[in-house]
Parts: C-alpha cells; sequence; structure tokens
C-alpha cells in the first residue's frame, strides 16, 4: 500500500471512530445501567411491593432466560432489516419495558417485565459488533472494540452515581424513588435508540460525512475483505475453524471469563428457585 493510500485509510478510518464509536459506547454503557440498576432498586422495591429476597434473585436471573433464547431469533433479524434499523429498535424498546418496570405490582409482573426485558435487549451486543465490521476493515477491529469495552467500567464505575440520588426523589409526584429510577434511566435508551435510526448511516455509502474518495475506499476495501472470507468459509468449512487450537483457546479463555463473572447471579438464581419451591412445600 502506497503512502498516499495510507494516509486516506487513517483519515477515513479516525473520521469513522470519531463518528460512530462514541454513539455506540454511549449505547453500550445506558445498556448496562439499565441491567443492574434493578440492584440499586432492590431495597426500596422489595420493601413495598414484598418480595421476599427469593422472589427477587429470581426475577434478575429471569432476564437472562429471555435474553438467551431471543439472542439467536435476533440475530437473524437483524441482518434481515439491517444492523442500524435493528440496534435502534432494541435500544426503544428496552427502554420502553424498562421504565415500565415501575409498573411492577408484584411477583407476576416482576417476572414478565424482568423476562421481556431480556428479550428486548437480545441480539444487542452482536449487532453492535456486525455494524462495526460494516465500517472498519479487520485490522483496525481489535483497536475499536478496545475502545468500544471502556464503556462497561465506565458503566460500574457512574453507575452509583447516577442511580443513587434517583432514589431521592421518593415521594415525587407521588412515585417512589425506585420508580423514579426505571423512569428516569430508561429516558436516554429511546433518546439514543431514536437518534441512531434517524442519524446515523446503515453504511460507508451513505454517509454524507465521507467524502467520495473516502467512500470508495472505504468500500471497496470490505468488498475485497468479505470476498476472501467468502472465499476461505467455501474452501475451508467451519470444521476447520473449529480445528484450529487458536480457536478453541481464545474460546475457553472467553468462557471462563463469562462464567467468573456471572457464576455468582447463576448461583443465586438456582438457589432462589430452590427456596421458592422449599417455601411453597413447607407451606
Amino acid at each position: 500500500m502506497s503512502a498516499a493510500e495510507n494516509s486516506l485509510e487513517d483519515k477515513t478510518v479516525r473520521k469513522i471512530i470519531f463518528k460512530i464509536v462514541p454513539v455506540l459506547m454511549v449505547a453500550y454503557f445506558i445498556a448496562f445501567i439499565d441491567r443492574v440498576n434493578i440492584g440499586f432498586a432492590a431495597a426500596e422495591m422489595n420493601a413495598d411491593l414484598g418480595l421476599s429476597t427469593a422472589i427477587y434473585g429470581l426475577g434478575a436471573g429471569v432476564f437472562f432466560i429471555g435474553y438467551f433464547l431471543f439472542e439467536i431469533p435476533s440475530n437473524a433479524a437483524l441482518h434481515k432489516f439491517g444492523a442500524r434499523v435493528w440496534i435502534a429498535r432494541i435500544m426503544i424498546t428496552w427502554g420502553i419495558i424498562s421504565a415500565c418496570s415501575a409498573l411492577i405490582q408484584g411477583e407476576k409482573s416482576f417476572f414478565l417485565i424482568r423476562f421481556l426485558l431480556g428479550v428486548a435487549e437480545a441480539g444487542f451486543f452482536p449487532g453492535i459488533i456486525y455494524y462495526l465490521s460494516t465500517w472498519l476493515p479487520t485490522r483496525h477491529r481489535a483497536k475499536v472494540l478496545g475502545i468500544f469495552y471502556l464503556a462497561i467500567p465506565l458503566a460500574i464505575v457512574f453507575g452509583s452515581v447516577i442511580s443513587a440520588p434517583l432514589l431521592l426523589l421518593d415521594g415525587v409526584s407521588g412515585l417512589k424513588g425506585w420508580q423514579w429510577l426505571f423512569i428516569v434511566e430508561a429516558a436516554p435508551a429511546v433518546l439514543v435508540g431514536a437518534y441512531i435510526f434517524f442519524r446515523m448511516a446503515d453504511k460507508p455509502a451513505n454517509a454524507t460525512w465521507l467524502t467520495p474518495e473516502e467512500k470508495a475506499f472505504i468500500s471497496t476495501t470490505l468488498s475485497e475483505e468479505a470476498r476472501r472470507t467468502v472465499t476461505a468459509e467455501k474452501r475451508n468449512g467451519l470444521a476447520v475453524m473449529f480445528k484450529d487450537r487458536r480457536v478453541v483457546y481464545l474460546s475457553a479463555i472467553y468462557f471462563c471469563m463469562n462464567f467468573a463473572g456471572w457464576a455468582w447471579s447463576c448461583s443465586c438464581l438456582l438457589l432462589s428457585v430452590v427456596l421458592i419451591l422449599h417455601t411453597n412445600s413447607a407451606g
């Protein structure tokens, strides 16, 4: 690649990163906040609704059942409708359902809302990764994903800072603090989803902020990468990929990372089921 082409690539990729990645980071930040705010609301909500610790643990875990069941169907819809449209749909629906958490009246509505929230959010992260792949050449994605992942620690750090003050709104307009928490923190998801739908482009060819030369370069580069990928898949098939030790090792590492993070949540879910069954049988 010539010096001129390198300069054009750097300029184009830099534009894409600054235009797209911050919006996606904000979206992922909001997703994490809306996923864990149930923990901040737990104390007040459980007391107001009379939810036991076991019921709360089970309801919190029901989210992942909906997420698991609809992950693959959501990914299929992503390819049919396009990443931009589907990511916007996910954010708007999960924002609306998250706000509906303020309407929870008891166990059944709690379980229903948590399940629907998981259904709504299913496919969000794969959608983000796919969307980035339609904008950035392969050699730049690792760096961009590293930047994108910063949304997770930022959400952990600022989650309590955002959520705690909302609980102090208890009694305002006749609503409890935990109800305000769900309503206020759901609004950004709807707003960012609407922004993605109306303001972001599906692919580089539709980006008004790229020059014709930049559009041509990035589109040609991505098309060539896609062609090589399809050729490699036809030649090797999936079997070769699974025989690659690097794939096995990296999959094992990722499994261990997630297992360590979610093992506690799964244990609480199972314990909650046992406690509920034991309570019912004792009664």
